[in-house]
């Protein structure tokens, strides 16, 4: 079996089936569906095969060749802190360059392909190769949601870079300070992905000023002017909100962003935006094109998740693969975290790594519900942990 010689970088033999239908999504149970809006909605502009000699998937990708990828992409040193706040103030996102050395290069790209084996374990039926996951479009995959505890920080290699000494000295400059590990996956796509996926933010901004996210815009430099009334100016809030992000995640890059293999695309500038994104009708060609193509493997990306941002098509021969942490602000919600790091591994962490990773460690002896089962069906995961089935974006 293919899974068997698995690995996320280089060319593979994985992807590519031609009977998976274009747009073609998953319910809970596998049952086969097409989306006309929502996360997974389907995108009218894709091939109408999955070949990748085909003639449409030939056209889009010689239109990638030339026209893809943000011109003038910035990516910039791991001792540039200041400048990686401002980047990120601006645009929603910052890639910084040599985040992992050789060493933890090889074993996250070593682990991601182990877990990746686990989900395409599961037999497609129909004549497809794989089962495409609940509320996603086809050939690709969530680390996070495919596991059943929607997590994979129990697994060593991403426990690894919880905190790492490269990212730490960025994190405390984007949160101005003390900041928490909230979680860990990241996402995927095999060769074959034809389709955009919907423009979307991961995180919605609530529009609330708690004391605590004050506290941390006047860490940040921000002087929180007022009105005679005391109320703060209509300027003010909205710097607040652009810069003190609730959450901030770092995607390590497994392989080079190239103008084919399925780089992320990223909006600039929408991280403080009310508005919701386009369809995939209304999105704009060169929304469509912005995207990291040149960010090298070993780079990671800072993203604020309150940005657009989405999947591209792979029509490469290679699996993009982003594994990731997520860190939250001190005033999230205490409900946000969950107990999915066991606590032998916490203790196995160095002192920052331990604090940081605090709100979410599991009680002595127990084993987080789920964790270690991943099934790119959300019936599946639900059985493994004994709960009702989650479905991602409902």
């Amino acid at each position: 079996m293919e899974a068997e010689t698995l690995r996320v970088f280089g060319d593979t033999d994985v992807g590519w089936c031609a009977a998976t239908p274009p747009n073609e999504t998953s319910d809970e149970d596998g049952r086969p569906v097409v989306r006309a809006d929502g996360f997974s909605a389907a995108d009218p502009r894709a091939p109408r095969r999955r070949v990748h000699d085909d003639p449409e998937v030939c056209a889009l990708r010689d239109r990638l060749r030339t026209a893809n990828g943000i011109r003038g992409l910035e990516v910039i040193a791991p001792d540039e802190t200041e400048r990686a706040r401002r980047l990120l103030w601006r645009d929603g996102f910052v890639v910084v360059r040599d985040l992992l050395d050789a060493a933890a290069l090889a074993a996250l790209r070593e682990a991601s392909a182990r877990v990746l084996a686990q989900i395409l374990a599961i037999p497609g039926f129909g004549g497809r190769k794989y089962v495409t996951e609940t509320a996603r479009l086809p050939h690709r995959y969530s680390y996070g949601t495919a596991s059943a505890s929607r997590q994979l920080l129990h697994e060593p290699e991403w426990a690894a870079m919880i905190d790492l000494p490269t990212t730490r000295p960025i994190l405390e400059a984007l949160f101005g300070g003390d900041y928490y590990v909230i979680g860990a996956g990241g996402d995927l796509c095999l060769p074959g992905a034809i389709e955009y996926q919907t423009l979307h933010a991961d995180n919605r901004e609530r529009w609330d000023l708690p004391p605590g996210r004050l506290e941390q815009a006047q860490r940040l430099g921000i002087e929180l002017r007022r009105e005679a009334q005391g109320v703060l100016l209509d300027r003010t809030r909205a710097l607040i909100f652009e810069r003190t992000a609730p959450r901030i995640t770092i995607n390590f890059l497994l392989t080079d962003q190239t103008f084919e293999n399925g780089p992320i695309r990223h909006i600039p500038g929408t991280h403080a935006r009310p508005g919701a994104p386009p369809t995939q009708a209304d999105e704009p060609e060169w929304m469509r094109l912005s995207t990291l193509v040149g960010a090298p493997a070993g780079a990671g990306v800072f993203r604020d998740p309150r940005a657009w941002h989405g999947a591209t098509p792979n029509l490469s021969r290679e699996i993009r693969a982003m594994p990731n942490v997520e860190y939250a602000a001190p005033w999230e919600e205490e409900t946000a975290f969950k107990p999915t790091l066991p606590h032998e591994m916490w203790l196995g962490l160095a002192e920052p790594g331990r604090r940081i990773a605090q709100r979410v460690r599991a009680a002595p002896g127990v084993w987080p519900a789920g964790a270690g089962v991943m099934h790119p069906l959300a019936s599946g995961r639900a059985a493994a942990k004994g709960a009702p089935a989650d479905v991602p974006g409902r």
